[in-house]
């Protein structure tokens, strides 16, 4: 408003004393026309499946008794993808090994060129004598499925030879899983193995190298930890004291399920049925594996 004119007179313009407000943020019925600034870049891609790609990660194998380094491309959802010059064959058995105390039975479950996809075995392995293992495994049995009563196997499994650990008769189905305690937060985790020393968990929270977490398992059993080495989801675990894996019958486990669903870059073409831990390298039921153990320790 032009006060002077209003005064003495001469040509006035009205204007509303308060303009009014050019129209921002959504129109009617759009929502795409606000733009939102990111404060935050996507770092990685955090979709299911590849979850973590690793292009700069070397590991070790083993295959037919042989070690060989290859690329760990990504490692996710209970298998990997490697890249290196071994030539195995279809549900040949690999040993993957990550770090101390990282060490992963797999299967092979596909092959294209040089790259292998490798299917984790599924139940938690327990790294001790073999006469360790069955007193421990017993125990569970005991005071876990105590109702579950005795099954005679159609094939009696064969004696494990004294020097082998881990390759005799049929696999035991129990998998533990708990809780890590880390930076004021609980995250829930898989027991891929556990020894007196360590453990290597699976954990979708990221952990750092150096961290000194606390793994619970069950009600009654925490573990002091430090980190010892992270690759993608999977951690490596040690003690601070030596752990007492008889201690593991106070931990109730899961029984493996009948059926594992792959992740995607795991089954091209390929049904998530057709696993070798299901046929060729069967499991054990829990009535089988109470059979195994009683005919074993009477030995």
């Amino acid at each position: 408003m032009n006060i002077r004119a209003r005064i003495f007179g001469g040509k006035v313009e009205e204007a509303p004393l308060v303009q009014a407000k050019k129209p921002k943020g959504a129109k009617a019925d759009t929502l795409n026309s606000v733009s939102v600034t990111r404060e935050e870049y996507r770092r990685g891609d955090t979709r299911d499946g590849d979850r973590h790609r690793l292009p700069d990660e070397h590991v070790r194998v083993t295959h037919s008794e042989r070690d060989y380094e290859v690329q760990l491309v990504n490692l996710s959802g209970g298998g990997a993808m490697v890249e290196g010059d071994f030539e195995p064959m279809l549900w040949d058995r690999v040993d993957l090994h990550l770090g101390q105390n990282g060490t992963i039975e797999c299967a092979v479950r596909w092959i294209k060129g040089k790259r292998v996809g490798l299917e984790f075995a599924h139940e938690t392995r327990i790294d001790c004598s073999v006469q360790d293992r069955a007193n421990v495994l017993r125990a569970v049995v005991a005071k876990s499925f105590p109702e579950v009563e005795i099954e005679t196997p159609a094939v009696e499994p064969p004696t494990p030879a004294p020097n082998d650990e881990h390759r005799g008769g049929k696999r035991h189905p129990l998998i533990w899983s708990g809780q890590i305690h880390h930076d004021f937060q609980s995250s829930p985790c898989r027991l891929r193995n556990i020894s007196e020393t360590g453990a290597m968990i699976e954990c979708a929270a990221p952990l750092r190298v150096g961290a000194e977490p606390m793994l619970e398992l069950g009600d009654s059993i925490h573990l002091s930890t430090t980190v010892a080495w992270v690759v993608g989801d999977t951690a490596g675990l040690a003690f601070t004291k030596r752990f007492d894996l008889q201690q593991l019958a106070n931990a109730r486990p899961d029984v493996a399920a009948a059926h594992w669903k792959a992740p995607s870059y795991l089954q091209p073409g390929m049904a998530a049925s057709d696993s070798p831990w299901e046929e060729q390298w069967a499991r054990m039921s829990i009535g089988e594996l109470r059979q195994s153990l009683e005919g074993f320790l009477k030995h």
